[in-house]
C-alpha cells in the first residue's frame, strides 16, 4: 500500500487529446451512457446530448442523481416528487413514474441497474427500494445503515454507500438483505463495481479506496488529492476513472498498482464522468459545459 502511495503522489500527469467542448446552459450535471451519445440531468429536465449538439429535452420536476439505462429507458430519480422515472430513449418520452421515496433530496445518489432490477436509495433512515422495471411494483424494500444514497450493481451484488456511518455495505440480491458490512475513511460518496474491485471516493480524505469483492476489506487506498468531494467514478479498460473538483478535470488511476497514470484538464468545479471505449464523458456545471475527450490517455506521461 505505500508503493502505491507514493507512485501517486509522483505521478506525472498524462496528455489527452483536447476535448470537444459544449455550451450547457443551466445546471447540466449527471450523464448515463447510451451508445455514442449521453444523457444528462439539468435544472427541470433530463436531456438528450451527441457530440454535435443537444438531441432532446423531457421535462421533469427535479431529476436528480446518477442515472441507468435498461431495455431502451434511461431511470433517472426525481428528489421533488420522491419518484423514479423511465424515459424511452427513442422517443424521448416519460413511460413510467414509480413512487419510490427518495433517501437524498439534495440530490446525491445512483439509480442502478443489475439483476434484472431497478435500485434506488428510498428513505433517509435506511432504506433501498428493489423495482420491476417492466410492472413498476416495488419488488422489495431493503434495510441499509442510515443515510444510504450511493450504489453500486457489479461483480453480483448491489454495493451501497453511507457517509454517516462511513461504511460499504454488499447487498444480495437473491435474500434483499445486507449480508456485508466493510469500514471506509471519512465521508465516503460515489462508487463503481469493474475491474475486479468495488471503488469509493473517500470524499473527506481525499482518497480512493478499493474493495476486494472476496472478502470485503479494503485492499489498497491511493491519495489523490486534499479532498474528493462532490466528482464521480466509472471504470473501464482496466483503470478507474475519477472525476475531480480540484486540481485536474479528471484523474486515471491504475486498477492493479494504483497508480495515478494521468491527470487530465483543468480544475472546473464539479460535475459528472462516464468512461466509454472511444472517449470519456465529463460535465463541469459551475462553467456550464459538456466536454468530450477522445481516444484518453492511459499512461503516456507527459501535459
Amino acid at each position: 500500500m505505500r508503493l502505491a502511495l507514493l507512485a501517486a503522489l509522483v505521478a506525472t500527469p498524462a496528455l489527452a487529446q483536447p476535448a470537444q467542448v459544449q455550451n450547457v446552459p443551466d445546471f447540466g450535471d449527471f450523464l448515463v451512457v447510451d451508445g455514442q451519445t449521453v444523457w444528462m440531468t439539468n435544472r427541470g429536465r433530463v436531456e438528450h446530448w451527441r457530440r454535435t449538439g443537444l438531441v432532446a429535452a423531457v421535462k421533469m420536476a427535479r431529476p436528480c442523481g446518477a442515472m441507468a439505462i435498461l431495455g431502451g429507458g434511461v431511470w433517472v430519480a426525481d428528489c421533488k416528487d420522491g419518484t423514479i422515472n423511465r424515459i424511452d430513449t427513442r422517443t424521448a418520452t416519460i413511460t413510467q413514474t414509480v413512487t419510490t421515496g427518495i433517501a437524498d433530496k439534495s440530490g446525491e445518489l445512483n439509480v442502478v441497474a443489475g439483476a434484472g432490477s431497478i435500485w434506488v436509495a428510498s428513505a433517509a433512515d435506511g432504506e433501498v427500494a428493489r423495482v420491476d422495471p417492466k410492472t413498476g411494483t416495488i419488488m422489495a424494500r431493503i434495510k441499509a445503515a442510515k443515510g444510504t444514497s450511493y450504489l453500486a450493481f457489479g461483480l453480483g451484488a448491489l454495493w451501497a454507500v453511507s457517509a454517516p456511518t462511513s461504511t460499504l455495505q454488499r447487498i444480495d440480491p437473491a435474500s434483499n438483505t445486507v449480508v456485508a458490512t466493510t469500514p471506509l475513511g471519512a465521508q465516503p460518496g460515489f462508487l463503481a463495481a469493474g475491474e475486479g474491485a468495488v471503488w469509493v471516493q473517500e470524499q473527506g480524505d481525499g482518497t480512493l479506496a478499493r474493495i476486494d469483492p472476496g472478502n470485503n476489506t479494503v485492499s489498497g487506498r491511493v491519495k489523490v488529492g486534499a479532498n474528493l468531494k462532490y466528482g464521480d467514478i466509472d471504470t473501464g479498460a482496466g483503470k478507474v476513472w475519477l472525476r475531480t473538483t480540484d486540481d485536474q478535470e479528471y484523474a486515471v488511476i491504475d486498477a492493479k498498482s494504483l497508480a495515478i497514470i494521468a491527470r487530465v484538464g483543468k480544475p472546473v468545479g464539479s460535475g459528472a464522468l462516464r468512461f466509454t471505449k472511444r472517449g470519456v464523458w465529463t460535465s463541469a456545471h459551475d462553467v456550464k459545459s459538456l466536454s468530450w475527450w477522445p481516444k484518453p490517455a492511459l499512461g503516456a506521461a507527459a501535459n
